[in-house]
C-alpha cells in the first residue's frame, strides 16, 4: 500500500482523475461561510446609509408598473424591488437584502468552483476571498441592481458546467438550463455566454455534451421562461435593441474598446486581475475544460466589440479565479508572483479598496460635498433625492392658478421621475427617458408642464418656455440633479400621442 501511494502522481488542474466522477476535496465550510458572514455583516451595516441609488429608485418605480418586460431589462429585479418595498415601504436597507444574499451566494459559489476543480481549503479560500474583496462585487452587493445578480447566476451556470464535465450527470445540464432561465429574467447577456460556449464545445469538445438531450431540454426551459418577456419586447417594438445601442454609445465614457479590458479586470483589483489572466491560461491548457477558457476569452471579445460595459465580463471571474487558485495551491505557480494571493495582500487590498476605491458608503455624506461631478463616484448618486423632490413639489404648488389646474410634471431623465414617484406620489409625473417612457404618457387633457432638465426636445411643441426655479438638495453634494433648472412649458401645439414617440429615447 505504501509503495502504491508513493507512486501516485500528484494531482494537477488538468488531472483527469478529477474529471471522471471521483470525490472532490471537502468543502471548506467553516472558513468560507465565516468569510461570507463577514461580508454580509459589512453590507448590512452600510445598507441603510445615504439613500436610494438612482437605479434603485427606478427599479422600485418599475415594480409599481409591473409588467412582463421593460425597455431596458427583463422583469425580475423590478419584481424583487416591488416585493421588498411592499414588505417595508421606503426602507433602503430592506430593499438591499436580496443584493446582500446574492453576494453571499457568489462567495460560496466561487469556493465551490475551486472545489470542483480539485481545490482544497486554500484554493477555495483564495477564490472566495477574491470574490469577497473585489470592488465590483462589493459595490454590487450594496445595491439592488441587475449587475448584482447577473454575475452570480453566471457563476452558478459555470459551476454546473464544470461539475457536469467531471460527473457526466445530465441533471446538471437541466439545472444549468433552469439557472439560465432565471438569468434571462435579469439580463439577456447570458445568451452570449451560451452561444460562445456551444461553439467552443463544437470545436474543442467535449462534443458529447451537445448530444445530451438534457442540454437541449435545459435550453428549452430557458427559452420558454423568457417567452413572456420576448412577447412584450415584440409588442413594443424591441426597445431592448435600442438600449443595447445606447449602451454601446455610452462606452466612450469608459474608454471604448481600449478601456474595456483594463476597466473590466480592475473590477477584481490586483488579486482578481492576476488570477483572471493566469486562470484563463490554465483553462486553455486543460483539454477537458478548454472550452470554458475559450468561452472566457470569447465573452470578453464579444462585449468589447459590441460596446458592452466593462463589468459584463464579471460573470466569468469566479471560474477563472478558481482555475488559478487550484494551481497556486499545488505549488505550480511561478515564484515571482505567487505571493500575490496571500493573506497579507488580501488584507492590504481590503483596506485600500474600502478606503480609496470606496465601493461602499462608509465615509460621511459631508465627504462628498463640493466634489466635482464625475463618473465613478456612485455613492454621490445615493445622496439627496429626498431633499430634492420637495423643490419640485413647491414649484408645482406655486404654479399660477390657470396653469396649476391640469399641469403635469415631466422629467428629462428616468432617475428623477422615479424619485418623484417615490417621495411625492401625489404629483402626476412622467418621463420620456429609458424604461420610464413606457410607464405612461401625460393625459391628452393636461395643460402646462413643469419640466426638469434640458427642455430642448420638448420645447418645439410648446409656445412658451419659462425658467421658474432650480433644484437644491441642501447638502452641497453634486448628484445628477443638483442645481438643475425647472421650466414651465405652456401652450402645447400637438397631442401627446404625437409628441411622446418623437421625444422618447434610451
Amino acid at each position: 500500500m505504501t509503495g502504491a501511494t508513493d507512486t501516485t502522481p500528484r494531482a494537477t488542474p488538468t488531472d483527469r482523475r478529477l474529471l471522471t466522477g471521483d470525490p472532490v476535496p471537502a468543502f471548506a465550510r467553516g472558513p468560507v461561510l465565516a468569510l461570507a458572514g463577514v461580508v454580509a455583516l459589512l453590507l448590512t451595516a452600510v445598507s441603510g446609509r445615504y439613500g436610494y441609488f438612482g437605479d434603485e429608485l427606478y427599479f422600485v418605480a418599475a415594480g409599481h408598473h409591473l409588467d412582463w418586460g421593460y425597455a431596458d431589462q427583463p422583469p425580475l429585479v423590478p419584481l424583487l424591488a416591488l416585493l421588498m418595498d411592499t414588505i417595508a415601504p421606503g426602507s433602503v436597507a430592506v430593499l438591499r437584502i436580496p443584493a446582500t444574499l446574492a453576494t453571499v451566494a457568489g462567495i460560496v459559489l466561487a469556493a465551490l468552483l475551486a472545489r470542483e476543480l480539485g481545490g482544497g481549503r486554500r484554493a477555495q479560500l483564495i477564490t472566495a476571498g477574491a470574490f469577497a474583496g473585489a470592488p465590483i462585487f462589493l459595490a454590487g452587493g450594496h445595491l439592488l441592481a441587475t449587475s448584482t445578480f447577473d454575475p452570480v447566476l453566471w457563476a452558478a451556470v459555470t459551476w454546473l458546467a464544470v461539475r457536469w464535465v467531471r460527473t457526466r450527470a445530465d441533471r446538471l445540464l437541466l439545472a444549468a438550463g433552469a439557472v439560465t432561465a432565471v438569468a434571462l429574467q435579469v439580463k439577456f447577456l447570458i445568451v452570449g455566454f451560451w452561444a460562445i460556449a456551444i461553439i467552443a464545445v463544437l470545436v474543442v469538445g467535449p462534443r458529447v455534451m451537445l448530444r445530451r438531450p438534457a442540454l437541449w431540454a435545459g435550453g428549452a426551459i430557458a427559452v420558454l421562461a423568457t417567452v413572456p418577456t420576448l412577447l412584450w419586447q415584440a409588442g413594443n417594438g424591441w426597445p431592448q435593441l435600442g438600449m443595447s445601442q445606447a449602451v454601446a454609445a455610452e462606452s466612450v465614457y469608459a474608454g471604448g474598446m481600449l478601456g474595456f479590458l483594463p476597466l473590466g479586470l480592475a473590477g477584481g483589483f490586483l488579486i482578481g486581475l492576476v488570477l483572471a489572466v493566469h486562470g484563463t491560461y490554465r483553462l486553455l491548457r486543460d483539454p477537458d475544460l478548454r472550452f470554458l477558457g475559450i468561452t472566457a476569452l470569447g465573452v470578453a471579445a464579444l462585449f468589447m466589440l459590441t460596446g458592452g460595459r466593462p463589468y459584463y465580463i464579471a460573470g466569468m471571474f469566479p471560474l477563472v479565479w478558481a482555475a488559478s487558485a487550484v494551481t497556486i495551491e499545488r505549488g505550480s505557480a511561478s515564484r515571482w508572483w505567487r505571493w500575490i494571493p496571500t493573506w497579507p495582500v488580501y488584507a492590504l487590498s481590503a483596506v485600500f479598496v474600502l478606503a480609496v476605491a470606496h465601493p461602499l458608503p462608509i465615509k460621511p455624506v459631508s465627504w462628498h460635498a463640493d466634489q466635482p461631478l464625475q463618473i465613478g463616484n456612485f455613492q454621490r448618486d445615493e445622496i439627496g433625492w429626498e431633499n430634492t423632490v420637495p423643490d419640485v413639489v413647491a414649484a408645482y404648488e406655486a404654479l399660477p392658478p390657470q396653469a396649476a389646474a391640469d399641469a403635469v410634471v415631466v422629467t428629462g431623465d428616468y432617475w428623477t421621475v422615479s424619485a418623484i414617484q417615490r417621495y411625492a406620489p401625489q404629483l402626476p409625473a412622467y418621463s420620456y427617458h429609458r424604461g420610464a417612457a413606457w410607464f405612461g404618457t401625460p393625459p391628452e387633457d393636461s395643460g402646462a408642464v413643469l419640466f426638469l432638465g434640458d427642455p430642448t426636445a420638448l420645447a418645439p411643441y410648446f409656445t412658451s418656455v419659462t425658467v421658474v426655479g432650480a433644484l437644491d438638495n441642501d447638502l452641497r453634494v453634486a448628484n445628477l440633479t443638483q442645481g438643475g433648472p425647472l421650466f414651465l412649458l405652456e401652450g402645447r401645439t400637438a397631442p401627446w400621442s404625437e409628441i411622446w414617440p418623437a421625444v422618447r429615447h434610451l
